[in-house]
């Protein structure tokens, strides 16, 4: 089976977003692929590298995520990037042979820079993220990266950096990883932009039902519809945006005649998407829940799957100073 890698930054609590833009494509991959999934805490520190315990807490519960989600550990490799140094050495080595102007002309490495003014992202690691980012990729020799079309140029990087290694060594050792296009919905956040926790917009997989029945009932709806009897227009509603992912067809059909005719109200339209997104999380909340009071079957996950991760980032790490000669 050919083999595809992934993972997620443990920056905050895992939300709807999430979820549905990538973690439910990973459950659908596993089943197609040789998976190796793992939390990037190490990416984590290139903006949160003030508070490393926190990224430690949110590492914890990413993994619970992933497992609650639906990652089968019997199916995929699951495990925590710092865990595996192999990752930090292939880092080494790639930054050594990567000019430095591939890594200012990211085109996240300068946005993310003019967004983020709390913190001095003026430094290496932040630079050589996608450095970094190609070590993980490559250490396992992965066929395919799931991937957005926004996030094709940094896939791009990746395979020019393991290009450039190949050239440089006359070796083909390392295969240049190939896009894994996935369609990702937009998931819209309370206030109407794309869900994200530094928007504070979120609805977290560790949310409970009431929060989750508040969140959704207070959202943003279409401007235009100020009063009950006020028409409006789905296209311009947020939770409309909602209704598309988790609601049945009927149900869209009804909550487009009845908000354009006014024949139903938005608190109605809110309740019908309540039910689903309740109905979405609640075999998570159960699964997590169950992690929370077995501890130790999540720090077997994350054991057995770091041994297997090591095993192969090893066998790759040896044979690779094998083709530049650095054995001593």
């Amino acid at each position: 089976m050919n083999r595809v890698l992934s993972g997620i930054q443990p920056s905050g609590p895992l939300h709807l977003g999430n979820l549905i833009g990538a973690l439910s494509n990973w459950i659908r991959l596993q089943d197609k692929y040789e998976c190796y999934f793992f939390v990037a805490d190490l990416h984590a520190l290139t903006t949160g590298y003030g508070n490393p315990y926190q990224i430690k807490e949110y590492t914890v519960d990413l993994l619970m995520n992933f497992i609650a989600a639906g990652l089968n550990p019997e199916k995929s490799t699951i495990f925590i990037q710092s865990q595996i140094p192999e990752h930090s050495e292939l880092h080494v080595f790639l930054s050594m042979i990567t000019p430095l102007g591939w890594l200012e002309r990211v085109p996240t490495y300068k946005e993310k820079k003019e967004q983020i003014k709390d913190k001095d992202l003026d430094t290496y690691g932040f630079l050589g993220y996608p450095v970094l980012q190609t070590a993980d990729i490559i250490i396992y020799r992965a066929k395919y990266v799931p991937v957005g079309v926004d996030q094709i140029p940094h896939l791009e990087l990746s395979r020019e950096i393991a290009r450039r290694f190949n050239y440089l060594y006359e070796n083909e050792f390392f295969p240049e990883p190939e896009a894994l296009l996935t369609d990702f919905p937009k998931v819209p956040g309370t206030d109407g932009r794309k869900m994200s926790k530094s928007y504070g917009n979120a609805i977290y997989l560790s949310d409970n039902q009431t929060i989750v029945t508040e969140k959704i009932s207070t959202m943003v709806t279409d401007p235009a519809r100020k009063r009950r009897t006020d028409k409006g227009d789905p296209a311009k509603c947020p939770v409309f945006d909602l209704h598309k992912i988790f609601s049945t067809e009927d149900e869209k059909k009804e909550v487009t005649i009845g908000c354009a005719t006014a024949s139903i109200g938005c608190i109605d339209c809110k309740k019908i998407l309540i039910k689903h997104v309740i109905e979405t999380l609640r075999p998570i909340w159960e699964k997590r829940q169950e992690l929370i009071n077995n501890p130790s079957l999540l720090i077997d996950i994350a054991h057995e799957g770091s041994k297997k991760a090591k095993k192969v980032a090893g066998e790759t790490l040896k044979e690779m100073k094998e083709v530049i000669g650095w054995i001593f």
